[in-house]
């Protein structure tokens, strides 16, 4: 039986809308200078001709906003487990220069990793043409997004062009609803530290199983410190594919906690040039719904970056909890392993049990 961690979660990552009204640390802006800083610091890799992967902390020296870094990582880390930046310049920028601020500034908080089939370092969440190649995955539907989190260590949002009705961005603490399980419903504390099998959504190698074929854990703990992997929709998909679908236990106990996620849900406006920073172990992301988009150059546009970050929390089996979930097919490779290719390539895997090897 996995270790339960039975003790009420008292850091800051275990937050309610009162606890953010009153602390505000989350929330930041670039000032002029920074600005400054990552427009020099675009022109300097574009006169260079640095292509877009091979950007780094080291060629997109942005000296000015280590300040900034510092308060991401640390809201990150130790703190709510996300942030929210104001003011990163997309106006009147080219996308292909606003891709390249986005990707330089991100390189100084982690290592950026690809997220679907195309092996796209920077994921376009769009109901319009650009949306990219994401297996049966729904990203960029105008429907509600329900609250969830994303496969990497962290995820980032860019807002480069918002629906017409500017749908409210949604967070919830996973480490909140820990607290109300243990309050409320102990009893299903055993269920989801056994965890589920997640479905690879069609975007899996030939040589790969269509789910993990083992069950990641929903909590678990490691040196007293909790994390969450939750996103129905990849669970519910992997029982359809095993045994034609959830049980009914399940299904109750999921309903449950998606009603106490909502229950703590913080909603907040997302406009163009705001950027969002999640820890996915701690926090649960969505959104509301928006109406479909009258024409294409209408469509509500995100740039997304999925990150892995150094020292982020100990691991109770890092190739389950951290990795289990992301690499398979062209997801999670990063910019260096692009560079060499992945035709043919696959993720090394544990012997025992098929989960990735952790190196």
């Amino acid at each position: 039986m996995p270790v339960i961690h039975r003790d009420l979660i008292t850091d800051r990552s275990a937050w309610t809308r009162s606890t953010l009204s009153a602390d505000t640390s989350w929330q930041l802006s670039l000032q002029d200078q920074h600005v400054d800083n990552l427009l020099q610091a675009l022109e300097s890799s574009n006169t260079l001709e640095i292509p877009l992967h091979e950007i780094c902390a080291e060629n997109f020296a942005l000296d000015a906003c280590g300040e900034v870094f510092e308060r991401i990582k640390g809201s990150l880390r130790n703190g709510h487990g996300f942030s929210l930046l104001h003011n990163f310049p997309v106006v009147g920028i080219e996308r292909a220069d606003i891709e390249r601020m986005y990707w330089g500034f991100c390189a100084h908080l982690g290592l950026g990793l690809t997220q679907n089939s195309d092996a796209s370092l920077i994921h376009y969440v769009t109901e319009g043409r650009l949306r990219p190649n994401q297996g049966t995955r729904g990203v960029g539907d105008p429907g509600p997004v329900s609250l969830h989190v994303d496969l990497a260590d962290c995820v980032s949002l860019l807002c480069v062009n918002q629906a017409q009705d500017s749908p409210p961005s949604r967070l919830s603490s996973s480490m909140t609803l820990h607290n109300q399980l243990l309050e409320q419903a102990p009893h299903y504390l055993a269920r989801l530290y056994e965890g589920f099998e997640w479905d690879r959504q069609n975007e899996h190698g030939s040589n790969e199983l269509p789910t993990t074929g083992y069950k990641v854990p929903f909590f678990s703990v490691n040196d007293a410190t909790v994390s969450c992997r939750y996103n129905r929709n990849w669970i519910r998909k992997a029982a359809q594919r095993s045994s034609g679908g959830l049980s009914a236990q399940d299904t109750e106990m999921l309903d449950f906690i998606d009603a106490l996620t909502h229950e703590n849900c913080f909603e907040f406006a997302f406009r163009p040039g705001d950027v969002q920073f999640a820890n996915n172990y701690t926090t649960l992301h969505g959104r509301a719904p928006h109406q479909p988009s009258a024409s294409d150059a209408q469509a509500r546009l995100l740039m997304r970056i999925w990150f892995n970050m150094e020292n982020i929390r100990p691991f109770s089996d890092a190739a389950i909890v951290r990795h289990g979930i992301l690499r398979h097919g062209h997801l999670g490779w990063s910019a260096a392993d692009l560079a060499t290719g992945l035709r043919g390539r696959q993720h090394m895997r544990r012997s025992s049990d098929l989960a990735p090897r952790f190196v």
